[in-house]
């Protein structure tokens, strides 16, 4: 009886392992097709700031191994960007035979928005965060002091919001799987919204660099997506309502 119970959990195991190592070969593979153009891509992840330096001024390598080790790096996570949703297919497939019929359907939804959500927060973040956060770092330096930035310290800080802005547009997803597994209702969680915008501005504290735009810039669209989420939230709950009275 013993084997019988533990023969499953090894087998789950067993899969886990293997759909672990096959993520992992995706995103090596698509590392290794990106690797020749690391230089440029990384050339790209450092336009927003780049372009607001003063002309003549360029980026500064202060390790010796900096100007070698930071294109791969930067390279390296992009194919793992690339990769999520080969990662989320993985876990989706590992975990759907344990899912209801009505949770498999909501579950597909969820990954591709999941996924959508994720690469909107990383667009959202460079095309729109960088170039403000930038011009103002830059145009506040002193007029003797030439701005010289690290590349390695640059894609550190790059990264960092990346992961910030990614994460925090995946609110939605939060707030509709809270309201749709019954833990709260949308109106309770409408009532915490004062709540909800105070936690904003300090996530967006601890997870940008420390001044009041950018984390402003990460707070409201996080209040914003919190707010979306209490609505598809609403709907979700009451299209089957509807359809059980037309029923």
């Amino acid at each position: 009886m013993s084997e019988q119970k533990h023969q499953p959990f090894i087998d789950h195991l067993i899969e886990l392992r293997d759909r672990i190592l096959r993520t992992l070969l995706v995103v090596v593979v698509i590392f290794l097709c990106m690797v020749p153009f690391a230089s440029e891509i990384y050339d790209f992840v450092a336009d927003p700031l780049q372009n607001r330096l003063a002309e003549g001024a360029g980026m500064i390598a202060t390790e010796v191994t900096s100007p070698f080790f930071t294109p791969f790096k930067t390279t390296f996570i992009l194919a793992f960007f690339l990769g999520i949703p080969y990662v989320l297919y993985q876990a989706w497939a590992f975990i759907a035979p344990g899912l209801y019929q009505n949770e498999k359907r909501l579950a597909v939804p969820v990954l591709v928005s999941s996924v959508v959500l994720f690469y909107s927060g990383m667009a959202f973040a460079y095309y729109v965060v960088f170039p403000i956060l930038f011009d103002f770092f830059v145009s506040s330096a002193h007029a003797d002091i030439q701005v010289l930035p690290d590349i390695s310290s640059y894609l550190d800080l790059v990264l960092k919001l990346f992961f910030a802005f990614g994460f925090a547009f995946e609110i939605p997803i939060a707030t509709v799987l809270l309201i749709w597994s019954g833990v709260v209702d949308a109106d309770s969680l409408a009532e915490k919204r004062p709540y909800v915008i105070v936690g904003c501005f300090l996530l967006g504290m601890l997870l940008t660099p420390p001044d009041v735009i950018s984390q402003s810039l990460l707070a409201v669209p996080m209040w914003l997506l919190f707010e979306l989420g209490i609505v598809i939230g609403r709907w979700i709950k009451r299209k089957p309502a509807e359809e059980e009275a037309d029923g």
